[in-house]
């Protein structure tokens, strides 16, 4: 595996996130094991590369790969940490993430999670935990492919702040504290302005641990 680098500026609905039987935790890092065909990177990932390494998000591109039935991660990289406005944003259990998506998470990490935190909670946010991002697996109770078969999705489960405070969506969204309820009203909002699908716990009982957001799809918040 090559070593993460940071590259310096030159550079729907219903996209249910589990499939497995109730009961049953859901493996969310785990593609599909089948052999893959290796592709060279594609021209059209290198503006995508250019915008977040301005970013200053630290991150390994990866070669494209087609897994067979619809699976596929093309013009994707792997991120290890974000950028706020003047400290390190750490990511947890993420993995493959097309371009993309990594611009857009990005900017939400910064503009839209870490400043409320800061504004709401008094706290900046130092790690992002998530549920996974690549998964070879269907839209549940459906034949159709999942955002996250593409590497177009990813599942945010919670958050660490600096002041050593862990905020869950599980076990925190609907906290006894206003102001952790409005730290999750304020994220989703912005999730909402940014991404295409956003489903949270008010969706279905499937999202009452993580807030699912995507690129594709046609623009849905709940």
């Amino acid at each position: 595996m090559r070593k993460a680098i940071q590259i310096v500026p030159l550079l729907v609905l219903l996209s249910a996130c589990s499939v497995l039987p109730e009961g049953r935790a859901p493996d969310r890092q785990v593609a599909v094991r089948q052999s893959a065909q290796t592709l060279p990177p594609r021209p059209e990932t290198r503006a995508c590369l250019a915008d977040l390494g301005a970013s200053k998000a630290s991150f390994t591109p990866l070669p494209d790969k087609y897994y067979g039935a619809g699976c596929s991660t093309l013009g994707t990289v792997r991120l290890s940490s974000l950028k706020s406005d003047d400290a390190k944003l750490a990511l947890s259990n993420l993995g493959p993430v097309t371009c993309p998506l990594a611009e857009t998470f990005a900017a939400w990490a910064r503009f839209g999670a870490d400043r409320a935190a800061q504004q709401i909670l008094g706290s900046p946010i130092v790690r992002i935990e998530t549920m996974g991002s690549y998964n070879c697996r269907n839209v549940a109770g459906t034949s159709r492919r999942s955002a996250h078969a593409t590497a177009n999705a990813i599942d945010i489960s919670g958050f660490v702040l600096a002041d050593g405070r862990r905020i869950t969506v599980a076990g925190n969204w609907n906290d006894k504290s206003p102001q952790v309820r409005r730290f999750f009203a304020a994220v989703h909002a912005s999730a909402c302005k940014r991404f295409g699908t956003v489903l949270g716990p008010a969706y279905n009982a499937a999202h009452r641990d993580h807030l699912h957001v995507e690129l594709g799809g046609r623009s849905y918040c709940k």
